[in-house]
């Protein structure tokens, strides 16, 4: 099967979950108040993590047509004309090219300018959205479920069970994150997939010490004790009375996990390692345009302006979902 016809099944699939998820959220009277209480407090964050992910979903849809047969393209793509390149830099709304005072192919339509190869910016700085959401989204899936998966079983069972779940996570944390995520990256390559497996595995170990002590704390708690004595097997007690437990912790920590790993990805790219089209490889090629005479500001300024943005609504959202969802927050809210 294409890749782009991969991607079309992908988004139709998360279009239809996040429907489902918000069918469930409206039916349950607690977790609607939830999110009336988020809207409120972070009404603004939302709506720019709701355009974010409006241009990751575009830019996941393709197909070809006759102007593009061997290279399926994307909505985001089809905004812009199929030759919109130029021969190197333009300043933004320009009508000739930044050296030279050539006269431009498509003048005063690059919003942003162009960079060295002619590319216009603003495309670039769209396409990179769908890398960002795909590294802190897929990565943050495999994170979660593998952090839950020690912390519970090494906070639930102890002994020999916990020392070896121990032992893993301090053998991990003993290491450099940077190195670690460095070798990984050049021992599985450079593509999308082993980026992202390479930042899950650098980044569990917080997220499941924290799912371990709360674990050790829940499993002692008397409707775990009475469970327990009336015969519930340990999946039970682990799916049915300790994770439910854990939920708002996998919430917030799927936010906050979620900057800090396009962060990582933009380090990678900064050291020549990072996914072709993301912000930190538009950073990473940007960087010596500063020290130009005159200053060639425009391919930085929209990448770091994209990806500050992008971190500050997560943790903005971050925030807020802290605030309704820590009851110690609540019954300190007067």
């Amino acid at each position: 099967m294409p890749p782009h016809v991969v991607s079309n099944l992908v988004v139709v699939a998360l279009c239809v979950i996040a429907l489902f998820a918000a069918d469930w959220v409206r039916r349950r009277p607690r977790w609607r108040q939830v999110a009336s209480s988020l809207w409120q407090r972070r009404s603004l964050s939302l709506c720019v993590l709701g355009l974010y992910a409006t241009i990751g979903l575009l830019d996941s849809l393709a197909w070809t047509d006759a102007v593009s047969r061997h290279h399926p393209r994307s909505i985001v793509e089809r905004l812009f004309p199929h030759d919109f390149r130029e021969r190197s830099y333009s300043a933004p709304l320009a009508a000739r090219e930044f050296y030279g005072g050539n006269p431009l192919r498509h003048p005063r339509r690059h919003l942003l300018g162009t960079d060295i190869l002619g590319r216009d910016v603003l495309r670039q700085t769209l396409k990179g959205v769908r890398v960002a959401l795909l590294v802190g989204g897929f990565t943050s899936l495999l994170v979660i479920p593998l952090a839950l998966l020690f912390g519970m079983t090494g906070g639930y069972f102890g002994r020999r069970v916990d020392d070896a779940v121990v032992f893993a996570m301090s053998t991990l944390a003993s290491m450099p994150d940077l190195l670690l995520l460095v070798a990984l990256v050049m021992a599985m390559g450079r593509g999308t997939t082993q980026v992202c497996v390479a930042l899950g595995v650098t980044s569990w170990v917080g997220f499941s010490r924290v799912v371990r002590g709360e674990t050790l704390k829940l499993r002692e708690l008397e409707y775990v004790t009475a469970a327990r004595a009336m015969g519930a097997s340990h999946t039970r007690i682990l799916l049915r009375h300790i994770l439910p437990n854990l939920l708002h912790l996998v919430v917030i920590t799927f936010v906050l996990l979620f900057s800090g790993l396009v962060l990582s990805e933009a380090i990678l790219s900064w050291l020549g390692l990072g996914i072709q089209g993301s912000w930190g490889q538009m950073i990473d090629q940007a960087r010596d345009e500063l020290a130009r005479d005159p200053v060639i500001w425009w391919n930085l300024s929209a990448a770091a302006t994209a990806l500050f943005t992008l971190i500050l609504s997560v943790n903005a959202v971050g925030d807020g979902l802290r605030d309704v969802l820590d009851p110690r927050t609540l019954r300190e809210t007067p």
